[in-house]
């Protein structure tokens, strides 16, 4: 099945499961030096708000590259996944060690979980995927109820405004034939939901969240992606260096394909 026939499914979770068929998490964030980048950033902010011991629930688990990192680090994970592919790659990288809760299902029912048990909740997809408003706050409703009073929240959107630069590069023809809105600039949600930041920011204040960071997760590096990976690990260690300096620079934060929020109810 091609991205064209995805399209034409109504059935969200069908749709979805078609897709991670076609995309594979399970090297996003790990193929590459310029890949890294989104993952080294999210894992740098969350260290700031949790300490080893804490629960940490990861909903949208996708390949599991968050939730090994923190349980290997001595923090108690369970790990929610609706996609099977991403299921069946997380669960090739379980060790016997790995103390992982990992269940299939779905971002908007999180009744499995008691209310206020985490100390941070991850939404690191379930954005990318539901278009309707009522949906995604539904989604965060669900993941404020799980976590504990002054527990940290973190959410993952995809940019829409750098993306069009993204794909530019790699499609030369993108400005005049590209599927977006030639006079809003607004890309069609498909194969995934694209935000704003100052979208991000009303979804977030709609469903009750104070906002304590913005960050530009990834920043550039996409579409640098191959001038980063050429660089030695000296030179890609600055380069982080840089990117660190300028990610949460608020006139910066929209010029980046993923975008990091952090609040709290």
């Amino acid at each position: 099945m091609d991205i064209f026939q995805i399209m034409e499914i109504e059935d969200e979770e069908t749709r979805v499961q078609k897709i991670y068929e076609v995309f594979h998490e399970d090297t996003r964030l790990n193929h590459s030096k310029a890949a890294r980048v989104e993952f080294l950033t999210t894992v740098r902010v969350i260290e700031e708000y949790v300490k080893p011991g804490d629960r940490i629930l990861d909903v949208g688990a996708g390949a599991g590259e968050y939730s090994l990192y923190f349980a290997r680090k001595g923090y108690r994970v369970s790990a929610l996944e609706l996609a099977d592919s991403n299921i069946r790659a997380f669960r090739a990288k379980l060790t016997p060690e790995d103390a992982i809760g990992l269940v299939q299902g779905n971002a908007l029912d999180l009744s499995r979980y008691e209310e206020a048990s985490f100390d941070a909740v991850l939404l690191f997809g379930p954005l990318y995927h539901l278009g309707k408003t009522e949906e995604q706050l539904r989604c965060i409703a669900q993941a404020k109820r799980v976590c504990k009073p002054g527990g940290k929240l973190f959410f993952a959107f995809i940019s829409n405004d750098f993306v069009i630069l993204t794909e530019f590069r790699r499609h030369p023809d993108y400005f005049t034939d590209g599927d977006y809105d030639k006079e809003t600039f607004r890309l069609q949600d498909f194969p995934f939901v694209f935000h704003t930041v100052d979208a991000c920011r009303a979804l977030l204040r709609e469903g009750g969240i104070r906002i304590l960071r913005e960050v530009a997760s990834d920043g550039a590096s996409e579409f640098l992606e191959e001038k980063i990976n050429a660089l030695d690990d000296a030179g890609f260690e600055q380069y982080l260096r840089y990117h660190f300096y300028i990610c949460e620079k608020p006139e910066l934060l929209g010029m980046s394909n993923h975008l990091l929020f952090v609040g709290e109810a």
